[in-house]
């Protein structure tokens, strides 16, 4: 796990962002914490998104009493940028109160795979500053239907 500057800086050359985007993705995970609805599991989870143009779409889960009703911070964020029109994204970040940090869940990693490429970095953030960032391949994907190939 990391935080260092060398080390946000490596990965900003591995995925070929800038330092700045990648600082400013996390902050906005993190900030976006502090506004998710918990009431039930007090777990807090904000995520953000980055698009190829520099917008920055965040997200937080939203409990419901019935369990299956709520919503995940990564599917919140995806669905938001999705209606305000953007459907390609270079970067996700997801951050928790926990250490290890948490990665997506499997409904939320098929949610963002119907819209990112698999070599995309997902930046999760633990509660002490620190991130782990893998591919979304990384994380593990899973159901890929090509675009246009005869699927409707």
């Amino acid at each position: 796990m990391s935080s260092t500057s060398a080390q946000l800086a490596a990965d900003a050359e591995k995925f070929r962002l800038d330092l700045r985007q990648i600082q400013e993705l996390g902050q906005k995970a993190v900030e976006a914490k502090d506004r998710a609805h918990c009431p039930y599991s007090h777990f807090r989870v904000g995520a953000a998104l980055l698009t190829p143009s520099g917008h920055y779409i965040t997200g937080v889960n939203v409990e419901n009493a019935s369990y299956p009703v709520g919503t995940c911070a990564e599917r919140c964020a995806m669905a938001k940028a999705v209606s305000d029109g953007h459907k390609t994204f270079t970067a996700l970040a997801v951050a928790t109160d926990i250490s290890p940090p948490a990665s997506p869940c499997g409904m939320c990693r098929q949610f963002v795979r119907e819209f990112c490429a698999l070599g995309m970095p997902v930046f999760m953030y633990d509660g002490e500053g620190g991130y782990v960032v893998r591919t979304l391949e990384e994380v593990g994907f899973s159901l890929s239907l090509e675009r246009g190939a005869g699927v409707g």
